[in-house]
């Protein structure tokens, strides 16, 4: 069987993530101790911007890059054993098998060492045990945190809750619509458990042969992951671009609102980190590793949200908290007005 090495993507992950100076400091633990407060705070704004209530309280952890890369890689797999289907590429035997596996794994130990390296906090889908138990986590990278506050000399406790804005606010979207966390889970595993068909190796050397040939891009925004999948596998993918480009730019505008109202220095530290996502020097890595379409979707996403508020209003954006049927699809995302007519 043909399947994704997640030891060896650990090890890659490992390997590139590095350590930061001020991991396992007392500043590190300074801020573990601010952080529930900043969450407790961040949760009650969060939920008179939104208009979207939920019950209980989320644990809150400080946690270092590799524990980040070792709880997302515990994720990752046991959301992959979810899928009754997701056996890599059971169909392909032989060399072209495990090249594929050796690429698909080190794919995800770069991006993850990426990542690692980059995210500041992260609001953790627990995935459900036997089908019942559902998590509720909200992670922040200490190291990272602590770096970027004093390179960009942020002011900790301003962006320390702007932070825990963003988190909030994702953790309100799964916990306060009842049905998302069900069917992000579902969509997820459909896009890992489709039955992976013969051949797709030579036919994904086939199509870079032919794209270079006719002087188009290598890679799209799917990058590799994208280039290896069946054509069920890329309507899943874009499913779940649309869907993470509403989540990312309704929690975007959300933290930027209610910042601008709380924070000092909001317009200075949300235009700094806006460059930070537009970084060209890591262009090409992002589309090799499928990233570019991530630090796309804040931007893409915003403009939707902002969009649909222009011509409908806030309020209009909970039509898509109704149900799966009315989540925009990713050719929406980009004309908000499409979105209005279809499920006005």
């Amino acid at each position: 069987m043909s399947s994704i090495d997640w030891r060896f993507a650990a090890r890659v992950a490992g390997r590139f993530a590095g350590s930061h100076a001020l991991e396992g400091t007392y500043h590190e633990a300074r801020l573990a101790d601010e952080a529930p407060g900043l969450v407790q705070r961040a949760a009650a704004l969060v939920k008179a911007e939104t208009g979207l209530h939920d019950s209980g309280e989320p644990l809150v952890a400080v946690v270092s890059r590799r524990e980040w890369v070792e709880g997302n890689i515990e994720s990752f797999s046991a959301l992959l054993a979810l899928a009754p289907a997701a056996k890599g590429l059971d169909t392909e035997k032989g060399m072209g098998a495990e090249c594929t596996e050796r690429i698909l794994s080190v794919e995800i130990g770069l991006v993850l060492a990426l990542l690692s390296r980059r995210v500041l906090g992260q609001y953790e889908l627990v995935l459900p045990a036997n089908g019942q138990h559902m998590g509720d986590t909200i992670l922040f990278v200490g190291a990272n945190l602590l770096a970027m506050e004093r390179q960009q000399e942020f002011r900790p406790d301003e962006f320390r809750f702007w932070v825990a804005l963003h988190e909030c606010t994702h953790r309100l979207q799964f916990s306060g619509v009842e049905w998302l966390r069900r069917y992000f889970f579902d969509l997820v595993a459909s896009l890992l458990g489709a039955t992976p068909e013969p051949g797709r190796l030579l036919r994904a050397v086939r199509k870079v042969r032919n794209a270079s040939t006719e002087g188009q891009p290598l890679l799209d925004e799917s990058g590799l992951f994208g280039l290896l999948a069946s054509p069920s596998q890329r309507n899943a993918i874009e499913r779940v671009q649309a869907l993470m480009s509403l989540l990312e730019g309704h929690g975007h505008v959300v933290m930027d609102r209610i910042g601008a109202r709380e924070l000092v220095t909001q317009d200075r530290m949300s235009a700094l980190l806006k460059v930070r996502r537009q970084n060209s020097r890591t262009a090409f890595f992002m589309r090799l590793l499928g990233l570019e379409m991530k630090f796309r979707q804040y931007e893409l996403g915003a403009a939707f949200v902002e969009g649909v508020e222009r011509h409908a209003g806030w309020s209009a954006l909970d039509r898509a908290w109704e149900g799966p049927e009315n989540l925009p699809t990713l050719e929406e995302i980009g004309n908000p007005l499409l979105w209005l007519e279809r499920v006005a």
